[in-house]
């Protein structure tokens, strides 16, 4: 049973208290797990003279899922700083920007979002301070990296430059003993819940999982997503593989691009370096079922998720 332990007596600070007594005298029962809600951490200032590295959580709430036309309608980033050993050590600032887009957010998106046409009205993204807030990150990180890169580079050029990485689809949550890759799923199994479905308070979410230890290591789940960023993978493409062993692929782990993007109208799929002798392997014995040239393309943080790729 999950249990929500949020005071709703806010000038009452020792309702407060009692609750969270309370939240821990069920949680110490073994039958309850409590849910507390989200605080965000406080911005802080580097130390001085600080020459560690800087990341940044960036996410985008748009008038719909295509990065060729649909619009920006709000930006958020959360800037962290991070140590050698890849743990993060603290928030360094924050930006947050509505953006109108040209045609009115359709209802879809408000449904989701809560974000308004009178919301975004007069509003535009001030380009030299996102482009300076993120211009000393050495990474970007994004809950979905396929969408929000597509977006980021059309925005601004300064994002092609960046290392990226996706917590998304860059770690195998389920092995890890998470109950899926959702971001409240995610969440909610780290003891948190939040407002869900606005960018800000999604970055928010996400420094909080990233700075979560994995309960199968001793490291965080950063550390985690940092290795496998660094990683060179392959993209396997399945051309003109036979229609009746789609699901075949699908159940691989093989996804569909319609060609929209300049790509392959095409199955494909990203494995490690270590992996694609088996790949290419199995594609030839399973699904061609004859030797035929297989296009592949290795793969890095700088061009992973990007269109350019």
């Amino acid at each position: 049973m999950n249990i929500h332990a949020q005071s709703t007596v806010a000038q009452a600070p020792a309702a407060s208290s009692d609750a969270e007594s309370l939240a821990r005298h069920l949680e110490a029962t073994g039958n309850y797990r409590i849910l507390r809600r989200l605080i965000p951490r406080t911005p802080t200032p580097a130390p001085a003279g600080y020459a560690g590295k800087v990341g940044i959580i960036l996410d985008f709430e748009t008038t719909g899922l295509d990065p060729a036309k649909d619009e920006i309608i709000e930006v958020a980033v959360v800037k962290f700083r991070y140590s050698a050993t890849d743990e993060i050590t603290g928030v360094s600032g924050v930006f947050q920007s509505y953006n109108e887009p040209s045609i009115p957010i359709p209802t879809v998106v408000t449904d989701l979002t809560g974000i308004t046409n009178d919301m975004v009205a007069g509003h535009r993204v001030d380009m030299i301070a996102l482009e300076t807030f993120v211009a000393d990150a050495n990474i970007v990180i994004a809950h979905n990296a396929g969408f929000d890169r597509k977006f980021a580079e059309r925005l601004s050029p300064v994002f092609e430059h960046k290392h990226w990485a996706c917590t998304q689809t860059e770690i195998d949550w389920r092995k890890h003993g998470f109950g899926g890759a959702k971001l409240g799923y995610l969440l909610a199994d780290i003891g948190y819940f939040h407002s869900a479905h606005r960018a800000i308070d999604d970055c928010h979410a996400l420094v909080e999982v990233l700075s979560h230890p994995l309960p199968t290591t001793a490291r965080s789940i950063f550390a985690e997503l940092i290795e496998c960023a660094r990683q060179t993978t392959t993209r396997i493409w399945a051309q003109s593989s036979p229609f009746e062993l789609k699901d075949a692929l699908k159940a691989r782990g093989y996804r569909w691009n319609d060609g929209s993007d300049g790509r392959p109208k095409s199955w494909f799929v990203d494995v490690g370096e270590d992996k694609r002798a088996t790949e290419i392997s199995y594609l030839k014995k399973e699904i061609y079922q004859c030797e035929v040239d297989i296009e592949c393309r290795a793969m890095a943080a700088l061009n992973r998720f990007s269109n350019r790729a």
